[in-house]
């Protein structure tokens, strides 16, 4: 079986991949928090409720899974250079189709398609990025993540610009698809041509090897429960911080929003030096702690009465779970070096999971009794990552299939 992978003759090339990469990151972190934090009009342009936006990002969350998983059938047959190119492209359409639709119909159908396309560049920018820390040989994988971040948070502020100078959203929102577009010529041009994909030795003979490639599902499902757990966190504090501090907590309109700020501030310092922490003392260790620190961070919201004091809980939360997803996938690339697309393609599915449980579920819990409660969720999935740290191990497969070890 044939192992799509990235060919970089030298270090320029490969410099230019990661580059290539860094950018597919940060537009997605662009695209997604745009369409986010454009929900509010959303509802105001076609008249929809709370409910209906709920149900929306559910079945995106649903499509993003089918996407994912499509992912991996691409990358296998045009390699996971062409899987992020379409994913990027189809994005920009189903974007620009939200942004420019006359009802609700095409509103759905648009954010149906970005849904489909958001999986497919969760697995391919994970894909490469797995690669190409292969070949480096040491962690670069949070890297990778700071710039998602730097982009989300780019994302969110261009839509609160947007919606200050009050443009309105069908003439300002397309320009997240040409975000999408540029992003996908950059992987065109750097991460595929520079690097074009190319098929692993034949094992005997000229022959590929015939034995059918097994999952390994047991690290699959290790490092899937770490996944969940993060993104229950993220997902709950994406969505219902705001809401938290200011009906739970009382807090002013001008300081509700703060609470997502300082998380998303601190995550994007923690993905900035989780590659130099992990090469010291490894991904066992940064894991372990990066989840006691999230559940302290997220058990301090829970507790205190203080808008303030659950700002820094925040704070605290993001600054430990910011690195768990990179570090994730960066362990699932070591499970089957061979064909860690399809582990990758695999484990991002649980990506969603996780949102969905983060997203309606805390919801759901705090409908029926309130936020606080709530919120005490993905504090015990928050611990659930420091009982599954040791299944991330320490070791990265190199290029030649080597490993060296992360930790000094």
């Amino acid at each position: 079986m044939t192992e799509p992978r990235l060919r970089v003759a030298t270090a320029g090339g490969l410099g230019r991949a990661r580059l290539a990469v860094s950018v597919a990151f940060a537009a997605q972190g662009f695209g997604f928090a745009a369409m986010l934090t454009s929900e509010p009009g959303f509802k105001e342009r076609f008249g929809i409720d709370d409910l209906a936006i709920t149900l929306v990002i559910l079945g995106v969350c649903v499509l993003a899974g089918v996407g994912s998983a499509t992912a991996e059938a691409v990358a296998r047959r045009w390699g996971s250079g062409r899987a992020l190119v379409l994913g990027l492209v189809v994005a920009a359409i189903g974007i620009g189709t939200a942004a420019l639709a006359p009802d609700r119909v095409l509103f759905y159908v648009g954010f149906g398609v970005y849904g489909w396309a958001l999986g497919q560049v969760d697995a391919g920018t994970n894909m490469q990025a797995v690669t190409l820390q292969h070949r480096y040989g040491r962690s670069i994988l949070t890297s990778f993540y700071a710039a998602w971040s730097a982009g989300g948070i780019l994302g969110a502020l261009a839509v609160s610009a947007y919606v200050a100078a009050h443009v309105p959203q069908r003439d300002a929102l397309p320009a997240v698809s040409v975000v999408a577009l540029v992003a996908a010529v950059v992987v065109h041009r750097r991460a595929w041509r520079d690097g074009a994909e190319d098929e692993a030795a034949p094992s005997d003979g000229g022959e590929a090897d015939p034995r059918p490639f097994v999952i390994p599902w047991s690290g699959i499902l290790v490092l899937g429960l770490a996944i969940v757990g993060y993104y229950v966190a993220d997902t709950a504090v994406s969505t219902w911080s705001s809401i938290y501090l200011r009906d739970t907590l009382t807090a002013a309109r001008a300081v509700a929003p703060l609470g997502y700020a300082a998380y998303l501030g601190s995550t994007l310092v923690s993905r900035l030096a989780g590659d130099v922490v992990v090469r010291k003392y490894g991904r066992v260790a940064v894991v372990r702690a990066s989840g006691a620190l999230g559940a302290v961070g997220l058990l301090a919201v829970v507790l205190t009465g203080s808008p303030a004091v659950a700002i820094a809980g925040l704070a605290v939360a993001g600054l430990g779970l910011g690195v768990v997803a990179p570090l994730c996938f960066a362990a699932a690339g070591a499970l089957a070096p061979g064909q860690a697309d399809a582990v990758i393609a695999r484990l991002n599915i649980f990506n969603y999971v996780g949102a969905v449980v983060g997203g309606v579920f805390v919801g759901a819990i705090g409908t029926g009794s309130s936020l606080r409660v709530g919120f005490l969720l993905p504090v015990l999935l928050a611990v659930v990552v420091v009982v599954v740290a040791r299944g991330f191990g320490d070791r990265t497969p190199v290029a030649d299939g080597a490993p060296v070890v992360e930790a000094a």
